[in-house]
């Protein structure tokens, strides 16, 4: 009895993908203001937030908007605009604009021993994060969204 082939969904991959560049980022920028918050009393320390942020966080995002703009493609030559059943997704993308500029912001200022672009960066994170998680919440009054089992 031969063995079946598995179909592999792209698209859900990507999410995957997606989902574990996000927590990469979302988890070391955590890290890095925590690393951040020991650099004023251990000298050997000096930096190190920086670093980890530009390597971790920096790269995560980055990554993880690619994936995102490819994951918007094939689902739009799949089933259509998806602007137009989701107005999460609007807000979501404003969120991640921002999200990004501070993202990329916060390794210079992290170095000079400042924290605010980090923390309003993990902020954003959150916030989009809740975004997402709560999509139902940005519906408009009276539809409903597919489910996951009803998204294929």
């Amino acid at each position: 009895m031969p063995i079946a082939l598995l179909s592999v969904d792209p698209i859900a991959m990507l999410k995957w993908f997606h989902f574990i560049l996000l927590a990469m980022a979302g988890g070391g920028a955590i890290v890095a203001l925590l690393l951040s918050g020991f650099e004023n009393e251990r000298p050997d320390l000096q930096g190190l937030a920086a670093t980890v942020w530009k390597r971790t966080v920096t790269w995560g995002f980055r990554l993880a908007v690619l994936v995102g703009i490819v994951l918007l493609t094939m689902v739009w030559k799949r089933d259509g605009n998806p602007f137009a059943q989701f107005n999460y997704l609007h807000i979501k993308l404003v969120l991640v604009f921002f999200l990004l500029a501070g993202a990329e912001m916060a390794p210079k200022m992290l170095a000079k021993g400042k924290r605010g672009a980090a923390m309003l960066t993990l902020l954003l994170f959150m916030a989009t994060a809740f975004v997402v998680y709560n999509k139902n919440l940005f519906a408009p009054k009276g539809a409903t969204l597919p489910t996951t089992s009803q998204a294929k």
